[in-house]
């Protein structure tokens, strides 16, 4: 009898893991499908609008400060800049305290640009919850805050 549950406890397990995977990817999707739209609709490659989206709240911002924010190399990050500085949405400012260092903030072209995106991000996802009743909405939440949970607590057993 124990076999059976055994096997059957598998199977489910088996098929939940196919179904969490399969979800997963879809999601990941559709938000791969987002970011190609909204690089469509303000006219800027998705790197440099995850770099707008830095700057909200914050006056000024290192390079190196928003490598560690977006997980890339400073080369990369400078690669980004230039590309937004060109564009007139941020600039280059020397640090009063300390000459070697390069302070960047968004000019108000940029700060207009970064708000645009956040209030669209906003909106989609309004959208989204709107397609839910509370309840729904609620239970999704929780749902997903349990499965950033596992997901933390599995990427840190593997590291």
């Amino acid at each position: 009898m124990n076999n059976i549950n055994n096997e059957t406890n598998g199977d489910l397990l088996n098929y939940q893991t196919m179904r969490l995977k399969d979800i997963i990817a879809e999601i990941v999707q559709c938000c791969d499908d987002r970011k190609l739209y909204e690089s469509q609709k303000f006219g800027l490659p998705y790197s440099e609008l995850k770099c707008l989206m830095l700057f909200p709240g914050e006056r000024y911002l290192t390079v190196k400060g928003i490598a560690e924010k977006l997980q890339v190399a400073k080369s990369r990050v400078t690669k980004i800049l230039d590309c937004l500085i060109g564009k007139r949405f941020a600039v280059r400012i020397v640090d009063p305290t300390d000459a070697r260092v390069k302070l960047i903030s968004l000019t108000p072209k940029g700060k207009q640009k970064a708000e645009e995106l956040e209030n669209f991000q906003r909106q989609i996802h309004g959208n989204l919850l709107l397609q839910m009743n509370n309840q729904e909405r609620k239970n999704v939440i929780s749902q997903l805050e349990l499965l950033r949970t596992a997901m933390e607590a599995v990427k840190e057993q593997m590291v």
